[in-house]
C-alpha cells in the first residue's frame, strides 16, 4: 500500500515539476513560495487589526503567534524527523530529473511540508477570526496558502504528498486555535463604525 502511493507521489511530482510548468511561472513562483515576499501582507494585517481593534488585539495577536509555532514545531521538530522521508532532490534515483528552481536543495526531510503547515494554520486562522470583515475576500487566505504549498512541488523540493499533510495539519492547528481563542477571547469591538453603517446614520439624521 505504502510502496503504492509512493508511485503516485512520485508520478504526481514529476508531472508538476517537470511537465506542467511554464517560463512565466518559473520566474513567478520561486519568489510567490519565499517568506519574506509576503512582509507587507503581515504588517497590512497588523495594522488593519490594531487600527481598528485598538490594543485589546493584543490577544489576536498573541494566537497568530501561536498558531505559527505549534505548526512549525509539529511539522518540522517532529513529523519530519519522525517520517524521515528524503526530499525529491534527496533521492538518489530521482534528483537528476528534478527541474531545481532553488538555489539548494534544503537539507532536512520531506514529510510534511512546514509550508504547507504554517501557511495553511495562520491562513485558517486569518480566515476565520477576519470573515466577518473581509467576508468573501477571506477566502483569499486559503487560496493563498494553497498556492504557497502548490509551489513547494512546482520548485521541486516536496512530493504532492508532503503537501497534503502539511496542510491537514495547518488546517487543524489553525481551526483549533481559532475555537480556543473566540471561546476565550474573541474579536474585541471595533473603535468605530464600519463606514456603510455611518453613512446610513447621517442620511437618516439628514432625512429626519
Amino acid at each position: 500500500m505504502l510502496e503504492t502511493l509512493n508511485k503516485w507521489d512520485t508520478w504526481l511530482f514529476l508531472k508538476i515539476n517537470t511537465q506542467w510548468h511554464n517560463s512565466f511561472f518559473d520566474a513567478v513562483i520561486p519568489w510567490w513560495r519565499d517568506q519574506n515576499t509576503w512582509l507587507p501582507l503581515y504588517l497590512f494585517l497588523l495594522l488593519f487589526v490594531f487600527i481598528n481593534f485598538g490594543w485589546k488585539a493584543w490577544s489576536w495577536l498573541l494566537f497568530v503567534i501561536i498558531t505559527v509555532t505549534l505548526s512549525d514545531q509539529l511539522s518540522s521538530h517532529f513529523m519530519k524527523y519522525y517520517f524521515h522521508r528524503p526530499r525529491p532532490c534527496q533521492n538518489e534515483t530521482l534528483k537528476y530529473q528534478v527541474r531545481l528552481l532553488l538555489n539548494y536543495c534544503p537539507g532536512n526531510p520531506s514529510f510534511t511540508s512546514s509550508h504547507a503547515a504554517n501557511h495553511f494554520s495562520v491562513g485558517m486562522f486569518f480566515f476565520y477570526t477576519l470573515k466577518p470583515y473581509f467576508k468573501k475576500w477571506s477566502w483569499l487566505f486559503v487560496f493563498w496558502a494553497a498556492t504557497i504549498s502548490y509551489g513547494q512541488v512546482y520548485v521541486g523540493i516536496h512530493y504532492p504528498g508532503d503537501i497534503l499533510g502539511g496542510t491537514v495539519i495547518g488546517i487543524g492547528i489553525g481551526t483549533l486555535t481559532y475555537f480556543l481563542f473566540n471561546k476565550y477571547f474573541g474579536m474585541p469591538p471595533l473603535l468605530k463604525a464600519p463606514l456603510k453603517e455611518n453613512l446610513t446614520e447621517h442620511k437618516n439624521d439628514f432625512g429626519n
